[in-house]
């Protein structure tokens, strides 16, 4: 009998397939700083018409296509953001939207399943009558699928009364779409239809879909020309890029369709989890390929 090792980490600890790697040593590639790389262009223009955006632009992570396109938002120091407490952007990005942007974070409550409460989100808006002493409102993010609870997906009808909230306040919409994949497959719903409401989605593609680095950020035409002078900013510029979007692009094309069998799997583990003593993981909540134990 052999023994072999399933590491179960992470979505992000999967190695490039042999069809990754032979796409990567023969991708054509020229400068992308200089908007010249011809692979990277695919790979972007893409993603943008699955999510049906304008255009993208490709990062070499979630956070960095996070951390710019909060800023394109909120491009005054002192602008705030409305994320939920439990959510990647808040807890696991190092703070940078601060840090780097000045933006102020204006966390709510997130409830079990990944939303945030509408009226909460709303009470937190705050009243540009104030704008002498308060941060001025600026965006709203969401996360889906919601990896601290558990995967948990977002609905494209919550999504869009957030959407609308988000225009009744003259504010913008981002989603962490770091598995949106994941939550397209699991509720069986478009991603187009998912983040229909958004003006603006980061979607990676080294988590689920296996690539080995990367995301890509996409919205409109003109977001992405500003996302673009703040990736070479944050000293994301790439010059041959091509070869790393050579494998994201294979993995976006070959494994959106294996994520059904991802989380099935994920069901069963904690289906069997479940059966060991001292083990305790809530079922219903397995929706995508995160399962979390007490």
């Amino acid at each position: 009998m052999v023994a072999r090792t399933v590491d179960l980490r992470s979505d992000t600890v999967t190695k490039p397939t042999e069809t990754m790697r032979a796409a990567m040593a023969t991708a054509e590639v020229d400068d992308d700083i200089l908007g010249a790389d011809p692979t990277a262009f695919r790979l972007e223009s893409e993603v943008a018409k699955i999510t049906g955006k304008e255009a993208g632009l490709f990062v070499s992570s979630g956070t960095m296509g996070n951390l710019i396109s909060v800023l394109v938002h909120c491009d005054i120091r002192g602008s705030e953001v409305i994320l939920g407490d439990n959510s990647h952007i808040h807890i696991y990005e190092n703070g940078g939207i601060s840090t780097i942007g000045g933006v102020h974070p204006r966390p709510v409550k997130n409830n079990e399943d990944g939303t945030m409460d509408i009226d909460s989100i709303e009470v937190a808006i705050r009243d540009p009558r104030g704008e002498l002493v308060f941060p001025t409102t600026k965006l709203i993010c969401l996360e889906n699928s919601h990896a601290n609870s558990g995967g948990r997906c977002l609905s494209a009808e919550y999504t869009d009364r957030v959407g609308e909230l988000a225009k009744k306040h003259g504010l913008k919409l981002h989603i962490d779409g770091a598995r949106i994949f994941n939550a397209s497959v699991a509720l069986g719903v478009p991603v187009q239809r998912l983040v229909q409401a958004a003006d603006s989605v980061s979607v990676c593609l080294s988590k689920g879909l296996g690539a080995p680095v990367g995301s890509v950020i996409v919205g409109s035409k003109s977001f992405i020309t500003k996302a673009r002078r703040l990736r070479k900013t944050l000293g994301g510029g790439m010059r041959q890029v091509g070869f790393i979007c050579a494998a994201a692009f294979v993995a976006l094309k070959e494994n959106v369709e294996k994520l059904d069998g991802d989380h099935k799997k994920a069901k069963e583990l904690a289906e069997g989890l479940n059966q060991i003593k001292g083990l305790k993981v809530d079922i219903a909540a397995v929706e995508t390929n995160i399962v979390s134990m007490a």
